[in-house]
């Protein structure tokens, strides 16, 4: 039988690590990475109308904390497809019994391991290595106007991040802290 995918829930309602199962030989390994029908029977989405690649050049480059706003919250599958990233998310979604809680899980090229990140979540990575790669299914289209944000280190929100950013976009540098009572406002 050929190798699935496997689902470990996280401490954060609807979001879930994606795990490859392999089947290795001398050749090396084959590994499903998505499949319509196991994504659907664990409850995700099996539509990804975009998809994504972020390069980064260096070690410790972060990028988040983004969102976007109603009704154009979108889901995520992120996958690092070469080097390593330690992923994080934030749960936004009002009246989730895990709201403003956040989850951290270092993804690597070697482990294949994925994030599901549920609709209503903000979303950031900090790079571990160089020449770090990341793939993203997107479950809507880019929308720009509904593009949000906070500021990665809100000490409100409390990520544990496991290294200081040395590269950052400016935007993500001075986003505002969250505003929990209003998260879709515009930073």
């Amino acid at each position: 039988m050929l190798a699935g995918v496997r689902f470990r829930p996280t401490p954060l309602a609807g979001a879930v690590v994606i795990e490859l199962e392999r089947h290795e030989d001398d050749r090396g390994y084959f590994a499903r990475t998505y499949c319509d029908r196991e994504f659907a029977a664990a409850g995700l989405p099996t539509a990804w109308p975009q998809h994504n690649l972020s390069h980064n050049d260096q070690a410790r480059t972060l990028r988040g904390m983004h969102y976007n706003a109603g009704p154009h919250h979108e889901a995520k599958v992120v996958r690092c497809v070469n080097g390593a990233i330690w992923d994080a998310i934030v749960d936004l979604r009002p009246g989730s019994p895990t709201h403003l809680g956040w989850f951290g899980v270092e993804l690597s090229a070697e482990a294949g391991n994925a994030l599901f990140v549920p609709e209503g979540f903000a979303h950031g990575f900090i790079t571990l290595r160089d020449g770090t790669d990341v793939h993203y299914l997107m479950g809507k289209p880019f929308q720009g106007g509904a593009a949000r944000g906070f500021r990665w280190n809100d000490p409100r929100v409390g990520i544990a991040w496991p290294a200081e950013p040395r590269v950052m976009a400016d935007r993500d540098r001075t986003y505002p802290d969250l505003d929990p009572s209003d998260p879709d406002r515009q930073p």
